[in-house]
């Protein structure tokens, strides 16, 4: 009995060494991981009644991980060109918000504010200068990037229940009911584009897009009828619609000052997302 004592007073002493006490461990993951909300530049007007970011102003999301650099950085999602979009869904801290589901310039918006939080304000890359054409590393600061300027919607365009807004064509005459493009939609648009270039095809990306946003013409919404429209619609049709679409759109205005060491011109650039935009060295 006595050795039977002494065999269990080892064991419990043993134990205990192996033992680290609960205080300690619980300070390591004792936080809270922060999180941010991000101005959105629709303003959550043109998502219909029933979505989760119907007339939001703002989403929260999360501050990035090192699991969601690992998203990043996976060759199979690289591959299937869906890397960025599994970040941003997983950052989202609503769930039921779907990444495809996001407009455009919403989705650009949670972009630079990951990108921020994620690896800081600054971003260098190669940029081509537009006046000599020299390429040259320039460092942006994505914290001066905004929304860009709203326009009063309702005051020159109307917009029904549904998110979508009405143009009037000056040559035709006819009413084009359009809607924001969607990350899904920028999807599809993209790979019609790839099998164009595959089979040698002449690339329509411009009426492609068209197809993409125009609901009705006219208050005919049969898609065959729409789409034959699209193809003969008169080229001064198709720049109204074009500039009125990109007026309406709200978005990050991605305009940057920029000066060119070569040719000492003085512009404003588009901020490009290039390979290394997350993915710095």
């Amino acid at each position: 009995m006595p050795r039977n004592n002494e065999r269990l007073g080892a064991t419990e002493a043993a134990n205990s060494a192996n033992t680290i006490p609960q205080e300690n461990t619980k300070g390591i993951l004792d936080f809270v991981l922060p999180t941010e909300f991000v101005d959105l530049p629709t303003k959550g007007k043109f998502y219909p009644e029933g979505h989760p970011l119907h007339n939001e102003e703002s989403v929260e999301i999360r501050y990035m991980t090192a699991k969601d650099t690992d998203i990043l950085t996976s060759k199979s999602l690289l591959k299937k060109g869906i890397a960025v979009d599994r970040m941003i869904q997983n950052v989202l801290v609503n769930k039921d918000i779907d990444v495809d589901d996001l407009y455009i310039g919403d989705k650009n918006a949670i972009l630079v504010a990951a990108r921020i939080n994620g690896f800081g304000p600054e971003y260098k890359t190669k940029v081509t200068c537009p006046s000599c054409n020299t390429s040259s590393e320039h460092s942006f600061d994505l914290g001066e990037l905004e929304n860009s300027e709203e326009i009063e919607l309702e005051e020159e365009y109307e917009i029904s229940e549904d998110g979508t807004f009405f143009v009037d064509l000056p040559i035709t005459k006819q009413t084009i009911e359009c809607r924001l493009l969607s990350g899904k939609d920028e999807k599809a648009i993209f790979k019609r584009s790839e099998k164009r270039k595959k089979k040698n095809l002449l690339e329509n990306s411009l009426t492609d897009q068209y197809k993409m946003f125009v609901v009705s013409v006219g208050g005919v919404t049969e898609r065959g009828l729409v789409e034959e429209f699209i193809d003969v619609m008169p080229a001064r049709d198709s720049s109204h619609l074009k500039s009125v679409y990109n007026k309406v759109t709200p978005n990050i205005d991605l305009s940057h000052d920029f000066s060119c060491n070569e040719c000492d011109i003085e512009t404003r650039i588009n901020v490009p997302f290039s390979a290394n935009f997350f993915w710095p060295e």
